[in-house]
């Protein structure tokens, strides 16, 4: 079973060594940390229960900026793909920008990466333009995507143990 929480400090240790094998150039502790403890962020990992244990799988951070908001990672254990998780969390993350009221979120892709943009889409988004050379180490373009939210009709009803 994936439940999906509030990220907190007691996680950093997890979340690092998944945003390590996932996010390249990985963001710094302290960069990651303190997206816990500021207001205008979500920030929320993917718990899988089983067998007694409680085991950090994935994460997600998005953030407001005035009525908008930006996905700026979503990331899941290789171990752990394919099973539902992100799709949780770009659940949660969407759900909780409608709660918000926020009119769209945006988000930068590799083009290369074909699971998520499969994601991005599946939940709504479109590919609005692309930023040529966005990437480095390998040089190559992104993907900006938007999803413009609809209220009073939410784009994911979720129900979150936040």
């Amino acid at each position: 079973m994936i439940n999906i929480t509030a990220a907190s400090e007691e996680d950093m240790p997890r979340i690092m060594e998944i945003e390590r094998d996932s996010i390249f150039p990985p963001w710094t502790q302290g960069a990651l940390l303190s997206e816990i403890y500021r207001d205008d962020s979500f920030f929320a990992v993917a718990r899988h229960s089983s067998g007694g244990s409680d085991d950090i799988i994935g994460f997600v951070i998005l953030r407001r900026a005035g009525d908008e908001a930006e996905l700026f990672q979503i990331a899941v254990d290789k171990a752990a793909r394919r099973g539902g998780a992100a799709d949780m969390l770009m659940g949660a993350a969407l759900s909780y920008a409608s709660e918000s009221r926020l009119s769209s979120v945006y988000l930068e892709v590799r083009k290369s990466n074909e699971a998520a943009v499969c994601l991005y889409k599946k939940h709504g988004f479109i590919t609005v333009r692309n930023r040529k050379d966005y990437y480095t180490d390998p040089v190559e373009d992104a993907a900006v995507m938007l999803l413009e939210m609809l209220h009073g009709g939410s784009v994911s009803r979720m129900s979150l143990v936040i």
